[in-house]
């Protein structure tokens, strides 16, 4: 049976286990078809903000601690815990587009998606997601490596300021002159922060006027050489030029290659005109060695929309997930080398290792004020990716022990938006720095202080 929350009226919006729509609440809070065997004690989706404050008073004169979650993929599932009350912000999407400021005010279940169809009418953009349907939430919240990061950054350096509800039932406005430690952690805590944020203002970029992508695709033997090639390339071309390895466990056969696991290098710029976009990609299309491509795309128009839609195919729905990330300062041809020899013997043919080279800039002014930041000279995310859920625990294995080979020290960070937090109880420590997880823990005693709200997961 529903609740009803002391000092409002959600009725039906509280979902308590063992109500006939639980299990489907409780599913629909994790993208991922592998779900979590864990069962929050109840779900409550908000119409507005006044009804996330009514949640937090519910949670509160229950005794419940809260998570929260807005949409898109999260791997691990860090919403979904065992007991306490789970806020479900899928119902507070939207955006407000300001033309005239380059501004826009979103709701946190709005995707990378909605954002990129409201911002082309107005000559706008903004670094969202590369998979379509991740939601801002999660995605601005856990720091945001999108589309054109390395010139632009990371996205939450575009968050100029943020709505967010406390664990005191407050309603806050947050900025760089107002409650602005609520929003240097906004900008990078992910799962792990400590208010409910209803609604974010972002500054806005104009639109490239030039899009343009090419790519090679070569046989996974050919690893050593494409990576050192591709990262000389990469870091030759200008910051509005990004670069990234794919490795796949499969690939089709071909007129000149038989089917067999493959290494795509994929360049897209983004520029103010066509002339500029070709001559940034050249020293990625000047491959010397691209008669041994598999395939070959020749530069050629696209647009945000496509590029989502591209990518979204790495990660198809009705899948099940399992994902790391690993940030390292050891060079990307070692890293590379490594986990070439993992996805080659990956149980699932769909399973990738992502590796963009520079996947956001490094200048300070763009990393300000925030608790995000990159943690080593290269970066790759592992993707398991599977539809049988009696190899769950093959593919889980296989990510892990392919992390193992990438980083056998297993002293390299972590990006906590699609870190395996289930795999290392440091996990979520080692995806900060040091003084900056000390920061973090303080103001999670500051402002959250009877711990209502849960912290990282853990395993």
């Amino acid at each position: 049976m529903s609740d009803r929350m002391p000092g409002g009226d959600l009725g039906d919006a509280v979902i308590r286990r063992g109500d006939r729509d639980y299990d489907g609440a409780r599913a629909d809070a994790v993208w991922n078809a592998l779900t979590p065997d864990r069962f929050p004690d109840a779900v409550v989706r908000p119409a507005c903000e006044q009804d996330v404050v009514e949640a937090l008073a519910y949670a509160r004169s229950h005794g419940l601690r809260v998570s929260v979650r807005s949409g898109g993929h999260n791997w691990s599932g860090s919403a979904l815990r065992d007991g306490g009350l789970l806020i479900d912000l899928s119902r507070l999407g939207g955006c407000r587009v300001d033309p005239a400021t380059a501004t826009a005010v979103v709701g946190p279940a709005a995707t990378g998606q909605d954002l990129v169809a409201a911002l082309a009418p107005h000559g706008l953009a903004f670094p969202v997601g590369h998979c379509p349907s991740v939601a801002v939430g999660g995605y601005l919240l856990s720091g945001g490596l999108g589309w054109n990061s390395r010139a632009w950054g990371p996205a939450c350096a575009d968050v100029q300021g943020i709505r967010a509800v406390t664990a005191d039932g407050r309603t806050l406005t947050c900025s760089e002159t107002e409650n602005d430690d609520l929003l240097w952690a906004a900008r990078g805590a992910g799962p792990g922060f400590f208010a409910v944020v209803t609604a974010f203002r972002l500054g806005l970029h104009p639109q490239p006027a030039s899009v343009m992508t090419t790519s090679a695709t070569f046989p996974l033997s050919e690893a050593g050489a494409v990576t050192s090639w591709a990262v000389g390339a990469a870091r030759e071309s200008p910051p509005c030029v990004e670069t990234a390895l794919v490795l796949r466990a499969s690939g089709e056969p071909t007129a000149t290659a038989p089917a067999g696991p493959r290494i795509t290098v994929a360049a897209t710029a983004f520029c103010p005109a066509r002339k500029e976009a070709l001559a940034a990609l050249a020293p990625v299309h000047a491959c010397s060695f691209a008669a041994s491509a598999v395939t070959r795309q020749q530069p050629e128009p696209t647009s945000f929309a496509a590029l989502q839609a591209g990518a979204g195919s790495l990660w198809p729905p009705e899948h099940r997930y399992a994902a790391d990330t690993l940030w390292s300062d050891e060079t990307y041809q070692t890293l590379l080398t490594r986990t070439a020899d993992a996805i080659a013997r990956a149980p699932s043919g769909k399973s990738l290792v992502l590796a963009p080279v520079q996947p956001v800039s490094g200048e300070p002014a763009l990393l300000r004020n925030m608790v995000f930041s990159p943690l080593g000279e290269s970066y790759l995310v592992a993707y398991a990716v599977w539809d049988d859920p009696a190899a769950d625990g093959a593919n889980t294995r296989w990510l892990r022990e392919a992390m193992a080979a990438a980083d056998p020290s297993g002293s390299g960070g972590h990006y906590v938006a699609e870190a395996d937090l289930e795999a290392d109880a440091a996990g979520a420590r080692r995806s900060y720095a040091p003084a900056d997880w000390d920061r973090l823990q303080e103001l999670k005693a500051r402002w959250d202080p009877e711990n209502l709200f849960h912290t990282y997961l853990t395993p």
